[in-house]
């Protein structure tokens, strides 16, 4: 089968393009909208456009990387990789953010009841209403909405809402 470059090329492209931009405004913290989501989807067409580009180019592409050079490059680029898997960051340091929502979701359901002024009962009762299977208010939103951290943002949305 033959890749049409007419094609692999621009989905390449506009795929760069689109990862490029809303990447950088992630780094940056200037997303807004649907930038992450974006990200996080259409990175597929990313991976495609590069599959299809790497095929219609095979060719030039193995001649590339018969190079030391390149073949050094590729191999700290594998090493990083690598490395990312296996390389834990201190769980003390990073976003303020990610700290306060690991600290909101451990936390027994009657101390986020008070941070949300709401009784402990309001709070099981709304959580129970939306569908997660509360037992006590000692539990943690943690384990009311398992590992699933979907889950876990609806519970904690839900727990520091004002709404019933």
């Amino acid at each position: 089968m033959t890749i049409s470059r007419d094609w692999a090329t621009p989905i390449t492209i506009g795929a760069f393009l689109l990862m490029a931009v809303t990447g950088v405004l992630m780094f940056f913290h200037l997303d807004t909208g649907l930038n992450k989501e974006a990200h996080e989807w259409l990175g597929w067409a990313m991976v495609a456009g590069v599959a299809l580009h790497s095929m219609a180019n095979w060719g030039a592409l193995s001649r590339h990387l018969g190079r030391p050079s390149a073949q050094t490059i590729v191999g700290l680029f594998a090493l990083v990789l690598a490395g990312s898997f296996f390389i834990q960051p201190d769980p003390n340091e990073g976003s303020p953010v990610k700290l306060v929502m690991g600290t909101m979701l451990a936390a027994p359901l009657s101390q986020v009841a008070g941070l949300s002024s709401q009784s402990p009962q309001a709070l099981v009762d709304k959580l129970t209403q939306a569908g997660f299977k509360v037992a006590s208010p000692e539990q943690s939103l943690s384990d009311i909405a398992g590992k699933a951290r979907d889950q876990q943002m609806k519970a904690l949305r839900l727990a520091l809402s004002k709404a019933p």
